[in-house]
């Protein structure tokens, strides 16, 4: 008996709903092409116009008023080390980059988490997409992104959504529905509308590990700067990618102790923010 099955054309499926949208959803491709360049060029530009030795002070006070002493003296030094190495500009553009797509990640996500906590038809519908989202090799997202809106910062903002909102959506879901139902029945019973509801009791109880998903988010979007420097990117990735390409390992590990410096400063930051979220808790 014969199983060979005729291939499913899924390729040819997913190319013929690309060409769709190209030609059908064109200008709003080019409007968010345009928000996102140029939000992404402001915060870069922002950030290179403040002198360097000013920003490494604004950032470590930040640190220490955020988080304690340790993580203010680790980003005094590190950023200044980064400074000292030559790739400040291509850092802040990094940061640049890598804020644009956590903000664009919390507004989708937040929401969207919100809605699967409140309809479980809705989780069941978001949850394999997640699942997808999560296990596809990042390397697939720079396609659409690329042919959606050609090579650039643009791209590579969308991919690290893509790949970065995952996180969020789940731990929002997940922090709204461990809030006490004993607290939500008291919510009711006291006459709150559902705004009031989510807004006063729900948000801030389930705060804390809404900050946990961020602090992914923000993590998987900067783990994606290399690979978004493939199609154009700038920043500390398309150093690293120019250090692979050329086998300078000198180079590549400076480049890359660039993004340990500010993963590690970034993590701690939003760690700190959960710990704090936690103890006003």
């Amino acid at each position: 008996m014969n199983l060979d099955l005729p291939k499913l054309p899924i390729g040819r499926w997913v190319e013929t709903v690309e060409g769709w949208l190209e030609s059908n959803a064109g200008p709003l491709f080019k409007g968010i092409k345009t928000l996102i360049g140029s939000t992404v060029n402001g915060l870069s530009d922002a950030f290179n116009a403040v002198p360097a030795l000013l920003m490494i002070v604004l950032f470590t006070v930040l640190a220490y008023w955020i988080g304690r002493t340790r993580i203010a003296l680790f980003t005094l030094l590190g950023l200044y080390l980064v400074y000292n190495l030559g790739y400040w500009e291509h850092t802040m553009e990094t940061l640049a980059l890598v804020l644009t797509a956590s903000v664009i990640s919390v507004v989708i996500g937040v929401p969207l988490g919100i809605g699967c906590a409140r309809s479980n038809g809705l989780q069941k519908i978001v949850t394999p997409v997640l699942d997808f989202m999560q296990t596809m090799p990042a390397f697939v997202y720079l396609l659409p992104a690329v042919a959606f809106f050609s090579l650039g910062v643009v791209p590579g903002v969308i991919a690290s959504v893509i790949f970065g909102i995952p996180p969020t959506i789940r731990l929002t879901n997940l922090g709204i529905r461990q809030v006490p139902g004993d607290l939500v029945e008291a919510a009711d019973a006291f006459g709150s509308t559902p705004m009031q509801k989510l807004f006063k009791l729900q948000l801030p109880i389930a705060a804390p590990t809404i900050m946990a998903g961020v602090n992914q988010t923000i993590m998987l979007s900067l783990s994606m700067v290399v690979i978004a420097s493939m199609i154009g990117a700038q920043g500390v990735g398309a150093d690293v990618y120019r250090a692979v390409t050329q086998a300078k390992t000198g180079v590549g590990f400076e480049a890359g102790l660039a993004v340990v410096v500010l993963a590690i400063i970034l993590d701690r930051i939003t760690q700190n923010l959960i710990t704090n979220k936690r103890k006003g808790k």
